[in-house]
């Protein structure tokens, strides 16, 4: 089955569900409906938050609402159509404070932490979001127009901006995602990476052949003893990100002032 990602909807439908622009109710009598498109998304959003998204159905959101899902179809026609409501609705809370700094790399290191921030109070986004298919809703374009506007003042050109913005939030979410599996797999095995690496780590030694394996034995031994384990989520987005930068900066900045 292939991942769940936004874009896969009715484009229609969900244009018009994004930007609330909905056909006039019906004059018929009868009581109104005692749950809107925001309740349906707000209770999507919190049984992801809770069990994941595979726990997300039309049946599990009707359930949480206390109501019948064809009353959920009544607000969105689908899940795929959800997905794009859930997302944007994350984005349009985003915090976008104004952009008083003056040094580019503060700005851009600011977008990209945003954008961290999100993914780990809501992990299951780092498989949603897609940034070829975005949902083109208020929040997203909301939240594009104020991460453009960080660019402001760098002397790239509108591709170059569009460009190295979608290189960052692709770092943002490429990480998170990986710490998300690791602290999965820990939750998983019951074992941290430490752990794992202090119980595996001699049985390791025993047959790895140093000569053979020079550089892997060498580096391998400075990197887990500098980190603790093989992999430390903070240390490559640390690194990660500061290459990033430096490397953006020969486009903004070639003398390196920031």
């Amino acid at each position: 089955m292939p991942p769940e990602t936004t874009g896969s909807g009715d484009p229609d439908q969900t244009l018009r569900l994004l930007w609330r622009d909905q056909v006039p109710p019906s004059r018929r009598r009868g009581p109104r409906p005692s749950h809107s498109v925001d309740d349906v998304v707000a209770a999507a959003i919190e049984l992801a938050d809770a069990e994941g998204m595979e726990a997300v159905t039309i049946r599990a959101v009707a359930t949480r609402l206390g109501i019948s899902p064809m009353s959920v179809y009544t607000h969105v026609p689908g899940k795929a159509e959800l997905l794009d409501l859930m997302l944007d609705g994350l984005y349009l809370a985003m915090p976008r404070p104004p952009w008083r700094s003056r040094r580019w790399r503060t700005r851009l290191t600011a977008v990209v932490v945003a954008n961290r921030d999100l993914f780990r109070a809501h992990p299951w986004l780092t498989e949603l979001a897609s940034l070829s298919r975005p949902p083109l809703g208020p929040g997203q374009l909301a939240k594009y127009e104020h991460e453009l506007a960080a660019f402001d003042g760098t002397g790239l050109g509108d591709v170059q901006i569009d460009a190295t913005l979608t290189l960052l939030l692709g770092f943002a979410q490429q990480q998170t995602r990986a710490e998300y599996a690791a602290a999965r797999q820990s939750a998983v095995s019951g074992t941290s990476d430490e752990q794992w690496w202090e119980t595996n780590g001699p049985l390791l030694a025993q047959v790895i052949d140093a000569s053979t394996y020079p550089r892997a034995t060498r580096i391998g031994e400075a990197a887990g003893a500098a980190q603790g384990s093989a992999y430390s989520p903070d240390r490559a987005w640390a690194f990660g990100l500061a290459r990033l930068l430096d490397g953006i900066g020969t486009l903004i900045d070639p003398d390196g002032a920031g």
